[in-house]
Order: C-alpha cells, then structure tokens, then sequence
C-alpha cells in the first residue's frame, strides 16, 4: 500500500472504491469540502478513460483521419493525395505515450495536491454489516462511494471461449494490423474502431443484430450506414449469432439474418458488445446491495445503493457510460454523503457523442421516446446539403433532426450525424436548457459557414422551407 497523504488510517469522513475519474472525482469533489478521504485503487491507476477508452481511441482516430482525407481530396478539383499507415507501430507507440503522460498529469500527479485524499492500493470487499476492508484489512468511514468502473464484455456465443478473439483494450494495443477484421457489435465503440480500423487499410466487416447505433434516430443510423458502405465496410445486420469457430487461419462467426443462415470470415474478430461492471471480489450480496440483471449496482436518483450509507457512481452503475457523467454523477454522489441526499442526478440534457466520421452527437428525447412520454410531436430533417458549410467543404454526408412539442413549439431533443457535429450539440444543449423553441432557436444569430449554423436553419425547418432561402436569411 502507499499513503499520499498525512490522516491516519482509519480515520476517514469517506472512502471512495475506484481510481478512476469517477473515484478521483468523487475524492476530490469530498476533500474540497473539508473531508477526510481514503481513495482505493486496484490496478492501473486511471480507470478506463484515460488508460484505455476514450484517450487511446481518440488518438488512433484522429491519426487515420488523414489517411481518409487523402483518399477523399477527389472531392475537389485540381488535388491528388495519397496516404498510408508506413509505420502502424510507431502510432500504436505513440498513442501510448499520451496515455502515459495524461496518467500522471491528471491522476497519479494530482494526489500530492489534496493533502486530504489518502491513496491506498488493494483489493476491497464489503462486509455483511456494510464496513470496507482492502485487502483484509478494516478501512473506517461512516459513507462509501463505490466507483470500480467496467470492463468489455464477453457475449455467450457457443464458440467463444476457443477464438483468441480481441476487445476494444487488445485491440488498440496491436502494433501490426490484421489483413481483415470482424468486428461484433454496432454500438458507439463498434463503430469507431470499425471505421478506424477500416481507414488504415484493413477490410473491416460489422455485425450487429440492431444495426449501427441501434439507440439513434433511425435517419441517424441509416446515414452513418451509407458512410460505411462508401468507405467499404460491410454492416451485416443479423437477428442472431449462432456460432463462432477459430479457423486455421483466421475466424469464423454464424449468424442467422433474415435470408438465413450466413458465415463471415476475418483474420480476426473484434468484441464489442457492451461492457460488464467491476464488482467482483466486493461481496455486494452479502452487503445487500442490488444489482440490475446486467450486473450494475442499482442506485436511485441521489446515487445511493440498496445499503444505507453507500453510494455508486460511473460505470459499475452501468448507467450513461461516458466519462463526464461519471465525474458528476460521483460529485453528487460526493456531496450527498457528507451534506444529507439533497442532490438528484438529472441526465435530461445528457449529450452523447460517437467519434466517427461524420461524428454523431445527440441529447434530449428521440422521436420515439417523446411520443412514449406522451407528447404530440413535431420534427424537423435538415439534409447537410441545406448547410453552407457543408456544400463548402464539398461533403454534405449526414443530417440533423430536431424534435420538438407541437403545441408549445419547445425543443425536446437534436440529433447530428457531421463532421464537426460534436461541437455543434453544446448549443442544442443550451437550448433545451433554457427551454428554448423552436422559433426562437430559429431565430437567434448564428456564425456563417459553421456546422453549428445546421441548427438554425433545421429549426427554420419546422416552419419554411430552406431550399427557398438566400445565405443568411430568416
């Protein structure tokens, strides 16, 4: 074990489970408001942000991104390109350096600082009266966050346990890319390292029983399908894997589509179909904390668990598995422990965000999920090829679609597939915020040839008709 800090052990306002960002910031969140903090951390230091999810992934997205845009330079004439991976390692090396580096600016160097905070490492498990020992030895505290974090699952599919099969941590560590890959699973992460995958010249195929992003608009799924099938992935949609076998030289996965049953080879198979909660080894049972039937811990809408005085937060909920909803839900958590439950977890405004290319960006209700709660809906299509910005950059791949209330005209949710459509979904969220109409998001003044600008004139969709307007109008 290592004490960063000077409290003696034992003598703890709080203990945090979980060195991840959730557990750093429910620690720090905790010591900010003057209390005594014992942090747990098991294994890399980090959690899975930083070490393997969200860094790493970005990294290696962002260094095909120029490989893609020689290809695409037929857009514009007058402009030949090319390019390619020369050195697949030497990114894959790099991209390791980051996370490295991030690991010690954003965790393990910030510990010194919060005198406050006392790290220790080790396995914890609860005890049937709801005390905390690491590594067998009893940690006090009156509260506990429990932020262990996820890992990649792996899907019962008869076959699996004999396919040397990668997940979304191995595969981002690979220093030589397959000829051909399988990836499983066409959710947020399916998705980006298909395409990434695929821009650094390997033949990728995707299968997913729901399609890609099967909790997105269906306009959304259908446009990021077209952008793959332009750059040569195949999406197989499948009602069922049936079986998966380690070939000779390479996989092989049985599904069962619609036209019956179908074989896809590759060299190798990608799983990425969801993740499983980090809660072995905690004796949740015989806490009396309740999980959910994926394994997550049930927490009600101030963080606590099933157990008086312990709370969770971050993936081990298995609940809006993105970072900075960890790192709130864990400040709640946080405050809530030390100032009495005052606090309610709100994801109304939640923003997604998958980093593919054209990105996609969502928040608020889909049209589906507001007319399920009741509200007689309006929506609103805007095409990119209605976007100045787009028809300047000579790619008009994708779409935004607003819904909205009929009757009061308020927003209830937007939903972008665009380059640059991450940063365009700031201002949908400040809109639904304010609670904002469509009128007037219409309305409000917007920066010339921007993305962003979308969603405006998708707003000016609900009454008019774009194609009838001149540049800035309305």
């Amino acid at each position: 074990m290592s004490d960063c800090c000077s409290a003696p052990q034992g003598a703890y306002d709080l203990v945090v489970v979980g060195a991840g960002s959730a557990g750093f910031s429910a620690a720090i969140t905790a010591a900010e408001e003057g209390a005594r903090v014992a942090l747990i951390g098991y294994g890399t230091i980090g959690g899975t942000c930083v070490n393997v999810g969200c860094v790493p992934s970005k990294a290696l997205i962002r260094a095909v991104e120029p490989l893609h845009q020689a290809r695409a330079t037929a857009r514009f004439d007058g402009i030949a390109a090319t390019a390619w991976p020369a050195d697949w390692a030497a990114i894959v090396r790099q991209k390791q350096r980051l996370v490295e580096e991030l690991r010690a600016a954003k965790y393990s160097d910030v510990l010194p600082g919060h005198y406050r905070i006392t790290y220790l490492e080790g396995s914890a498990h609860l005890t049937a009266e709801g005390t905390l020992a690491v590594d067998g030895q009893a940690i006090s505290a009156p509260k506990v966050i429990l932020a262990t974090g996820s890992r990649p699952a792996v899907p019962e599919i008869p076959g699996i346990e004999t396919v040397e099969a990668l997940d979304s941590t191995s595969a981002l560590e690979l220093e030589s890319l397959p000829r051909s890959l399988l990836v499983m699973g066409g959710g947020y992460v399916g998705c980006e390292l298909a395409q990434l995958f695929a821009r650094a010249g390997v033949l990728v195929t995707v299968v997913s029983r729901r399609g890609l992003l099967p909790k997105a608009e269906p306009e959304v799924s259908e446009a990021l399908t077209r952008v793959f099938e332009a750059e040569n992935i195949n999406v197989v949609s499948s009602l069922a894997y049936e079986h998966v076998e380690q070939l000779s030289d390479g996989v092989r996965l049985r599904v069962r589509t619609a036209d019956g049953a179908l074989d896809v080879d590759a060299d190798r198979l990608l799983l990425a179909t969801g993740s499983q909660a980090n809660t072995e080894g905690l004796d949740l049972p015989r806490a009396g904390i309740d999980t959910a039937p994926g394994g997550g811990i049930r927490t009600d809408d101030r963080m606590r668990t099933s157990r008086v005085g312990i709370y969770a937060a971050g993936d081990v909920t298995g609940q809006d598995q993105f970072v900075y909803m960890a790192a709130y839900g864990a400040k709640l958590a946080a405050r809530n422990a030390l100032n009495g439950d005052s606090l309610r977890y709100d994801a109304s405004t939640m923003p997604t965000v998958v980093f593919t290319d054209p990105q996609v960006a969502s928040v608020g209700l889909t049209e589906a999920q507001a007319s399920a709660a009741g509200y007689n809906v309006r929506t609103s299509v805007l095409d990119l090829a209605h976007v100045p910005r787009a028809l300047a950059a000579r790619d008009t791949r994708g779409l935004i679609k607003l819904v909205g209330e009929a009757g009061s005209k308020r927003l209830l949710g937007a939903h972008v597939i665009a380059p640059e459509g991450a940063d365009s979904i700031q201002t949908a969220i400040m809109a639904l915020k304010a609670g904002m109409t469509w009128e007037e998001l219409g309305d409000t003044i917007f920066p010339y040839l921007t993305t962003v600008e979308g969603l405006k004139l998708a707003a000016q969709t609900f009454e008019k008709d774009v194609a009838q307007l001149s540049c800035c109008a309305g």
